[in-house]
């Protein structure tokens, strides 16, 4: 797993990748190089041949890992931006751009801040699993036959609106666990209890025993519905649900090792948050 630095000082790989963040947004800028006379394709390639220039310049590895990857997660996002307000049939495209930079981005920003000891550059979630990959280039193409062979599917306004909503429910649903749990937090599912490991029952997890599953699971789905991609919004619900009945009852199996009676006890309380996931079964 590739790691960060061990002696850069607390805080700093958020510091640096919200800076490096916000450079690679500032493509929201183009625009106007292009109002000066520059061509678009010609101000975009020297925009980005500009910040790799200046970003090896600035840093050296293992920063500058850390900064060519929130830098273009920025330049995602402001694209995205750029897309959004664009008068297209790829408007809605733009809010998914944003959508999921943000969450890459988010989930390296909140660990660097709320877990420093876990945080290595896996925790921006780019390499997820291959599946992950073949998931996201599969929307990527449906939505783009479909918005060539029938745009009015892909014009359905209301529809977007609602996936959106999904998207930002899951994703503040997703943000506000791992802070809730802090430390406790982390993105492998731990075999071995450590000594600052305790059981969060509060916060969003007196609503649901695996919100930040919950949040990721509507933030994946909603991302479909904001494309209005027909067969990958079934195809996703289908899968991401499979993902989290399996994850759920790997990390419950965990807990109870760790925790005994206690979680058990919260288990009776409380519902995973997922549809018809009930998690590991128990056998007394």
């Amino acid at each position: 797993m590739a790691g960060c630095a061990a002696r850069a000082p607390p805080g700093s790989e958020a510091r640096l990748s919200l800076a490096t963040f916000l450079l690679g947004a500032s493509v929201l800028a183009l625009p106007l190089l292009t109002r000066a006379g520059l061509q678009g394709r010609t101000g975009l390639a020297l925009y980005v041949a500009g910040l790799n220039a200046l970003l090896l310049l600035l840093y050296r590895p293992p920063r500058y890992q850390i900064a060519i990857r929130a830098c273009f997660l920025g330049f995602v996002f402001g694209c995205g931006m750029l897309l959004s307000f664009s008068q297209s049939s790829w408007n809605h495209f733009g809010w998914y751009m944003c959508s999921l930079s943000l969450f890459h981005y988010s989930e390296y920003l909140v660990t660097a801040v709320n877990n420093p000891k876990s945080l290595s550059l896996d925790s921006f979630l780019l390499n997820h699993s291959l599946e992950y990959t073949v998931a996201a280039l599969s929307s990527w193409i449906e939505f783009t036959l479909e918005n060539i062979f029938w745009p009015e599917l892909k014009q359905i306004t209301w529809l977007s609106a609602m996936g959106l909503l999904m998207v930002v429910f899951g994703e503040c649903l997703r943000k506000a666990a791992m802070f809730t749990a802090g430390s406790n937090f982390n993105h492998v599912v731990q075999n071995e209890k450590s000594e600052t490991h305790t059981l969060v029952t509060s916060g969003v997890y007196a609503w649901f025993r695996h919100p930040s599953y919950v949040g990721w699971f509507y933030w994946s789905i909603g991302t479909q519905v904001m494309l209005c991609n027909p067969i990958c919004g079934v195809g996703y619900a289908l899968t991401v649900w499979r993902f989290f009945r399996d994850r759920t009852e790997e990390e419950e199996i965990s807990l109870i090792h760790f925790f005994g009676e206690e979680y058990l006890e919260y288990k009776k309380r409380v519902p995973t948050g997922l549809p018809f996931i009930k998690g590991v079964k128990v056998e007394l």
